[in-house]
């Protein structure tokens, strides 16, 4: 039997299913209550942009994480274009079929991509999810286009949803689209997953309306979170603001209803990964960049140029390597990849030119004519590429200062050559460290520890770094978003009960679930 992830949490509907079914086990989906039909009932991805096929390679988590399922179950997939258009409130919605999946979309006016997009989302959910509260850029106006968009968002896909679809719901930019939806009428089964951390509910209670949007995520059938911390300070927030009470289980008690909580790490094709960076390893970006480094040790961090990246943090760590450390002037370099995004949002700005400060002064400092220990671009590299610069590095650097789960490191892990492995320096408050833990675990706010970390990579001896890299391989070779997509998808199937006032956590009824006997 494939051993349970450590991070689901012990009762927990995930943990069920696990104990009676292996994780990759075919969904058949049957609702009895949705209509008495014995066909697979149509799943409705709802999430803020819609990865249509036109756009090309799929780059972020959650087009990764879901379009295996998507292209094997079919279904629809409802949100924002992308476009941003004057008159987006006075459009239909657009519908394009590719395969078995229609591409449900709708625009954005310029203001509103400003303030539910910029100014709420990113410039307050996100930097406060990820308990950093001193970022917030807070505006009641901004507020309330947030809810009116999730409103504008519910009216649309409500007219779209059959009887017996199961509707499932991501990420911080949909809180309230569960309660949204209940209020134009839709009684199916909603799930919400969210795909970045959660934080206490001191932190949560910094920032207005998150009692409201606690109670909108209340109306969901099944929450799942990455880790079990997120769980927890999910269910406590939901006892302080929204009067949830705990109940056996996971569950919570709001009024006459039980919402189940769940956790779901996200996870990746580690044998597609690993084939791609074999493959892109001999290709010609990544022998440039070998041939830029010779007798040199690479060490890569592949991240977005954001807050919670801890990117600042990995600096002063190379900064207090060089310092305490000089013989390793001029034998490693340090490849930063820090893809621009939200640039339209005033932190990520400000971190934008910290970065060039710091970097700047770095190599100024260490530097000479040949040789500067930090490469750092600003924009991003494609996936194959990315894989192929993760297989060639003796070193990946992953330290965020928070994050959900970051499927990076796993991709790190998966790139490398099992015959002569990299290692990988990991953060402690990265929801992947809980699978990940025979990773060089660091503090990314102490930057001894820091280069004292890269120090014991790079003379790590080989029978050291195989035996690491097998424990954290055998952590995600059997798990795959498909099977990810599909145990959510079960426990919300077989776990939410809407109006009956009870949850059946019932083990026959999960193994019919993942058995396709149900």
């Amino acid at each position: 039997m494939t051993r349970l992830p450590r991070s689901f949490a012990p009762g927990s509907f995930a943990q069920t299913l696990n104990r009676t079914a292996p994780f990759g086990a075919e969904v058949t989906e049957l609702h009895p209550g949705l209509g008495g039909s014995n066909t697979m009932n149509r799943l409705v991805v709802i999430s803020n942009r819609v990865p249509l096929p036109s756009d090309g390679p799929r780059a972020g988590g959650l087009a990764v994480a879901l379009d295996g399922l998507m292209e094997k179950r079919g279904g629809m997939w409802f949100g924002w274009s992308g476009q941003i258009s004057p008159n987006a409130c006075e459009q239909h919605v657009q519908i394009q079929r590719h395969g078995m999946v229609d591409y449900a979309t709708v625009d954005l006016t310029p203001e509103e991509h400003e303030r539910y997009y910029n100014g709420f989302s990113n410039g307050v959910l996100w930097p406060l999810l990820h308990s950093m509260p001193d970022l917030i850029q807070y505006d009641r106006t901004d507020a309330q286009i947030y809810r009116d968009v999730n409103a504008r968002l519910a009216a649309h896909v409500q007219k779209l949803i059959r009887p017996d679809d199961l509707i499932w719901v991501h990420d911080y930019h949909l809180l309230p689209l569960p309660a949204a939806l209940r209020s134009a009428g839709v009684s199916n089964p909603i799930g919400f997953f969210l795909h970045i951390p959660f934080a206490a509910p001191d932190v949560m209670e910094a920032a207005p309306d998150m009692a409201d949007l606690v109670a909108g995520m209340l109306e969901a059938d099944l929450i799942g979170f990455q880790t079990e911390g997120d769980m927890v300070n999910f269910a406590a927030t939901a006892v302080l603001l929204a009067a949830a009470v705990r109940q056996p289980g996971n569950v919570l008690q709001v009024g006459a209803r039980r919402v189940l909580l769940g956790v779901f790490p996200v996870e990746i094709d580690a044998h597609e990964f690993a084939a791609q960076a074999e493959a892109n390893a001999r290709k010609l970006p990544v022998v440039r960049l070998r041939q830029s480094l010779p007798g040199q040790t690479l060490i890569l961090g592949l991240d977005r140029l954001d807050p919670t990246k801890g990117l600042l943090q990995r600096i002063s760590g190379l900064r207090r390597l060089m310092e305490t450390a000089p013989e390793w002037k001029r034998r490693l370099t340090l490849l930063q990849v820090a893809a621009i995004s939200r640039k339209d949002v005033g932190c990520y700005r400000a971190l934008r030119s910290a970065l060039d400060r710091e970097s700047g002064n770095l190599n100024a400092d260490f530097g000479e004519p040949d040789w500067l220990p930090l490469r750092m671009i600003s924009h991003g590299v494609d996936r194959a590429t990315a894989a192929g610069f993760m297989r060639t590095s003796r070193v990946g650097l992953v330290t965020p200062l928070r994050d959900g789960m970051n499927l990076v490191a796993k991709e790190y892990v998966a790139a490398q050559d099992a015959a002569d492995p990299g290692v990988l320096i990991l953060s402690r408050f990265a929801g992947a460290a809980q699978q990940l833990d025979a990773a060089l675990l660091v503090n990314p706010n102490d930057p001894d520890a820091m280069a004292e970390a890269m120090v014991q990579a790079m003379t790590m001896k080989l029978a050291e770094r195989q035996e690491r890299h097998e424990a954290l391989w055998n952590a995600i070779e059997n798990r795959t978003p498909l099977a990810w997509g599909r145990l959510f998808l079960a426990a919300l199937l077989r776990g939410a009960v809407r109006g009956s006032g009870r949850l059946e956590l019932v083990e026959t009824d999960a193994q019919q679930a993942l058995a396709g006997t149900g």
